[in-house]
């Protein structure tokens, strides 16, 4: 007997810092000179050499059925060209090896500005609708070797989501 999955939709809403602060920072332009504060990224990159790279994607639609999460770093993810692209994100909590479903939300991030993550923030993306997306990244540099965890919602729960 086959299981079908099911297509939750999950509607992105424009990520703000205060939306947005369970789940890691929203960066946006500061002049020059200014004082390092509370607004810039707070990293931790102490667990391995930092990786600063542009990773190019395609095609990669709005749908996802896996969440992923870092636990000994955070993540800074930003556009390249000032597109717009969307991140479904799940709140750090390390001591549960799955996310939970209830607490699971969409953001649609504008490309004047990019994200950091929490360390443990679970995350599905970045998606978009343009036909390629150039992303900035800063991991370290063998994050998704030793310390990418994923959750897979097809196997779990037979589900699908699609960021609306």
């Amino acid at each position: 007997m086959s299981t079908s999955k099911t297509v939750q939709q999950l509607q992105a809403q424009w990520v703000t810092s205060e939306n947005f602060r369970p789940y890691g920072q929203v960066i946006f332009a500061s002049l020059d000179g200014k004082v390092y504060d509370g607004e810039d990224a707070q990293l931790n990159l102490q667990n391995g050499i930092p990786r600063f790279y542009v990773m190019r994607l395609e095609k990669r639609g709005r749908k996802f059925h896996k969440i992923t999460r870092h636990q000994k770093c955070t993540q800074c993810l930003g556009s390249l060209e000032g597109k717009d692209w969307l991140i479904a994100v799940c709140p750090p909590d390390n001591d549960v090896n799955e996310p939970a479903l209830e607490d699971i939300a969409a953001f649609r991030i504008p490309g004047n500005c990019f994200i950091k993550l929490h360390e443990g923030t679970w995350h599905a993306g970045p998606h978009f609708d343009h036909t390629s997306v150039d992303f900035y990244n800063l991991e370290l540099a063998d994050t998704n070797v030793v310390d990418h965890f994923t959750h897979d919602f097809l196997k779990s729960h037979q589900l699908e989501f699609e960021m609306v």
